[in-house]
């Protein structure tokens, strides 16, 4: 046993504890106390500590190791634990983004914005959800976003990003409100809000979109960390015309048809 744990640069008391849990079995014990391991009980202490290398828990490694003798099981399982490790990865990286926010808005002399993906999808407007669409409103948004796994909160931050994006490439390109470029994505940028339970434009009901949507472009007008978000307060104010012209047009629409 001595000899294997040195080759393999573990200690004997890592190789007890494998015995004693299961996962790696002596070929025998000698009467001295001594276990001995053959060349099938040294393969698998080399996937083994393979597997363990990647930060795999023991009684994954084992239930991997242990279906068949196979490579597909510990196939998956690594599959299993890449998915893992990437959503760790994520979460590493949102703690970074946040500090990263956090000391440039210091530095600034400005309070930090929370994190979505870290507070919750609408928890910093409860108040204000609930007060104009009521609690139910609130809950259904609020279950919706946690009920993603990190993997998809993070595309779909992504797409919130890129979306904001497009609005500060249009103001570059000195769109105007009620041109088709705008047009084009003040109607996707709709679409997005209708992606989100408990909010009118997901319920569609024509009116209370309209009212929500006004409210929205007041805030991306008139509020600093909207402008911070969209770029610049310029493509702010476009998306917040743009949004404006295309709602009032769709309500009329509506009243009309």
């Amino acid at each position: 046993m001595h000899e294997l744990a040195e080759r393999a640069g573990i200690s004997g008391r890592t190789l007890r504890h494998y015995h004693q849990i299961g996962l790696l079995e002596p070929d025998r014990i000698g009467s001295n106390g001594y276990r001995y391991y053959g060349p099938d009980a040294v393969a698998r202490l080399q996937r083994i500590l393979l597997l363990r290398r990647t930060g795999m828990a023991l009684a994954d490694i084992a239930a991997a190791l242990d279906v068949d003798q196979s490579r597909d099981s510990e196939i998956t399982a690594l599959c299993s634990h890449l998915e893992q490790l990437r959503d760790e990865q994520a979460v590493i990286e949102q703690r970074i983004a946040a500090v990263e926010h956090t000391l440039a808005m210091r530095r600034s002399g400005r309070e930090p914005q929370m994190d979505v993906m870290l507070e919750g999808f609408n928890d910093r407007y409860r108040d204000e959800v609930v007060t104009r669409w009521g609690h139910e409103a609130f809950e259904a948004s609020n279950t919706w976003w946690h009920s993603k796994s990190i993997a998809q909160q993070r595309r779909w931050k992504n797409r919130s990003e890129q979306l904001l994006a497009r609005w500060a490439e249009l103001a570059r390109e000195h769109a105007t409100p009620e041109g088709d470029a705008a047009q084009e994505h003040a109607a996707t940028h709709v679409a997005w809000f209708a992606e989100i339970p408990g909010t009118p434009t997901h319920a569609g009901d024509p009116v209370q979109s309209a009212a929500m949507i006004r409210g929205m472009a007041a805030m991306y007008e008139t509020n600093p960390d909207f402008h911070e978000s969209f770029g610049s307060k310029a493509a702010a104010q476009l998306a917040a015309q743009a949004l404006r012209i295309h709602t009032a047009q769709n309500l009329e629409t509506h009243v009309n048809g």
